[in-house]
């Protein structure tokens, strides 16, 4: 039980991290293991859009064309078989099998265009891809990027007849062509900038930006329209509250096509419509529900999809209630009135395990519960947010609570490093906490004016930081309590444990100060920014002010009473907390994870005690479990081996 542990659990960590990164490098590089839902997607469209000018009254009018539609569908098949195993497969292979025999047969091209949107309709149900961008996109970017990149082919105006135009086979398209426009998706447009089109001149743009290709799609799609009907589209978005709800979000701007919009209006209105919110993106963004209100929708659509016996969609829809909908609001709630917040969390954990046992009954009568809790964090929020008492009490506790903690595991190392006499190992725990602190006011900067933190983000943070904490305090109390058994402190001390503590134990020790440190400053940063939207800036920075003052006089007295303890019973002591300590960490880590979807959630009948990170799920206990157990099992260890080296 060395301290070389620590070692391996740093190593795990890191294990984790590179995994992650290499994670996300595959993706960048093109091993998106959605990459053939996204090409199956782009060639049925391309048959949606182009079939009319290859076929007409069961005759194909241009014989390249149609040999191009049979083509494409031909591969589609084969590129549809080829799917991940899904229960949806098989309707979409049969849904692609009918838009090939309907190509074969020369259907009419309105019949083909209906089973090709039939069939990505169904697709993307089973293959979820990004349909929207992740920002607000930039049409100005994008007419910059469209100059540079596709005028020379597809001219300045988009007509077609750019430079190199009358070199090309086939020609380029023609974005300004109103009738071809109509049946065409942003989404298409992005998937065509991305992939490009095989065995035309049209080549990928992947190695530009996924945002600069969205601008580019942006820009592209609004090319057929012109400012006239752009603006009568503006009268009828501020006009005609029913026209608004045929894009409540982004995603609905980057797949619905004119076509779409004008069956369910008229096709003057749809043409106008498509040209506004092409043009204003962010309008229809700004209708999204958020907060509360997203909370009740996804609940609500979580239940609907449970009913249908649709249980993967119903627990997506569960988690974005809670990741999307109210953990953002969470800090200000918290800081507010933690049993609520407690009880909210409680119950988003039991709706989860029940959509996850198809239990609807449960269901339904959870989300009936978290509605009236929905209602009571309205009140809750509303009745505090004047009170600057409130703000001020709630900024003390936050920053004792969360700071505490990570003080205590801090004060451990700097006390124990001073006992074993390795004042050079200092800086690098040092370096790690005063680093962590840094981070956290890069992470309030970045929060406040860059950019929003997920609450997957936060939850997965949190619980991986805490994970991690817990599997090096764990080493590093059953190595502590080891010596204490053993005896003979100032012999060990100096002689083993400077070949002990190598360069590489010391960064382990900076890893775990930093972690420590850092994930409390992290959640105090989302506590403090909620606190902050009230107004109370004097009673904010108040609490504190008072809370530092006390964080430091705790430090002090832990230092002192630690330098003054003999060196024995110190260690002793220290192990023992540092055991709790990892007791503690894990329960809150496995939570956390849970509440980012994670880990599965098994209720059951036990106290909820959040001090000490214990939940009444089966997942945080029984990993708790465990951890004491092992504990336990070192300890006795430890104690046995004393026993025999005594008698030795």
């Amino acid at each position: 039980m060395r301290i070389r542990i620590m070692l391996i659990a740093t190593r795990i960590w890191s294990i984790v991290l590179l995994a992650l990164c290499l994670s996300g490098t595959v993706h960048a590089q093109g091993g998106d293991p959605n990459a053939g839902a996204k090409q199956l997607w782009q060639l049925i469209d391309y048959v949606a859009v182009d079939y009319g000018g290859a076929v007409a009254n069961g005759v194909a009018t241009s014989e390249s064309e149609y040999a191009e539609m049979l083509d494409f569908t031909d591969n589609a098949s084969k590129q549809a078989a080829s799917l991940p195993a899904h229960a949806s497969k098989a309707g979409v292979l049969a849904a692609v099998a009918d838009l090939r025999a309907a190509v074969m047969r020369k259907a009419d091209a309105a019949e083909v265009k209906r089973l090709a949107h039939h069939a990505n309709a169904l697709l993307i149900a089973a293959y979820p891809i990004p349909v929207a961008p992740k920002a607000m996109p930039n049409l100005t970017r994008g007419a910059s990027l469209y100059a540079a990149q596709c005028a020379a082919c597809h001219g300045a105006a988009g007509h077609g007849d750019g430079p190199l135009a009358a070199s090309l086979d086939p020609k380029p398209i023609a974005f300004s062509d109103a009738e071809r426009a109509q049946s065409r998706s942003l989404l298409a447009l992005y998937q065509v900038v991305s992939q490009g089109v095989a065995g035309t001149s049209m080549a990928s743009f992947a190695a530009l930006p996924e945002a600069d290709r969205w601008d580019l799609a942006f820009f592209i799609g609004g090319l057929s329209y012109d400012a006239a009907a752009r603006k009568r589209g503006e009268k009828l978005w501020k006009d005609d509250p029913a026209v608004r709800a045929h894009f409540p979000d982004l995603a609905a701007v980057t797949t619905l096509t004119q076509e779409a919009i004008a069956a369910k209006t008229s096709v003057q209105t749809a043409h106008d419509l498509t040209a506004y919110i092409r043009s204003k993106p962010a309008e229809a963004e700004a209708l999204k529900p958020s907060g509360l209100a997203l909370s009740r929708a996804r609940l609500a659509e979580s239940l609907t999809a449970l009913h249908a016996g649709d249980r993967a969609t119903a627990t997506k829809l569960g988690l974005s209630a809670y990741l999307d909908g109210f953990e953002p609001i969470e800090p200000m709630v918290g800081a507010r009135n933690k049993s609520l917040l407690a009880a909210v969390e409680s119950a988003m954990l039991a709706y989860r395990s029940a959509v996850a046992d198809g239990n609807v009954a449960k269901a339904d009568a959870v989300g009936k519960e978290l509605m009236q809790l929905f209602t009571l964090v309205e009140t809750e929020l509303g009745d505090a947010k004047t009170d600057p008492m409130t703000t001020f009490v709630g900024a003390l506790t936050i920053l004792l609570r969360e700071g505490v903690e990570a003080l205590l595991i801090v004060i451990g190392i700097v006390a124990f490093l001073r006992k074993a006499q390795r004042k050079d190992v200092l800086p690098y725990v040092h370096t790690g906490w005063i680093g962590a602190l840094a981070a956290g006011i890069l992470t309030w900067v970045a929060a406040t004016y860059l950019v929003t933190i997920s609450g997957a983000s936060r939850e997965v943070s949190e619980g991986v930081g805490s994970v991690f904490a817990a599997l090096v305090l764990l080493s590093v109390g059953l190595w502590m309590h080891q010596k204490s058994s053993a005896g003979r402190w100032q012999e060990y001390l100096s002689e083993k444990l400077s070949a002990a503590m190598s360069r590489r134990t010391a960064w382990s020790l900076f890893a775990l100060s930093f972690i420590a440190v850092y994930r409390e400053v992290f959640e105090t940063v989302l506590f403090y920014s909620a606190l902050a939207a009230d107004g109370n800036g004097g009673a904010l920075l108040g609490g504190f002010v008072a809370a530092v003052v006390l964080l430091a006089i705790i430090a002090w007295v832990l230092l002192r009473s630690s330098a003054r303890m003999p060196i024995g019973k110190f260690f002793s002591f220290t192990s023992g907390f540092v055991a709790v300590l990892a007791v503690i960490l894990i329960g809150k880590g496995m939570a956390a994870l849970q509440e980012a979807g994670w880990i599965g959630v098994t209720p059951v009948s036990f106290p909820r005690v959040d001090i000490l990170g214990v939940l009444p799920t089966a997942e945080t206990l029984g990993a708790q479990a465990l951890v004491l157990a092992i504990l336990v099992a070192g300890f006795g260890f430890n104690r046995i081996s004393a026993a025999r080296s005594v008698k030795a």
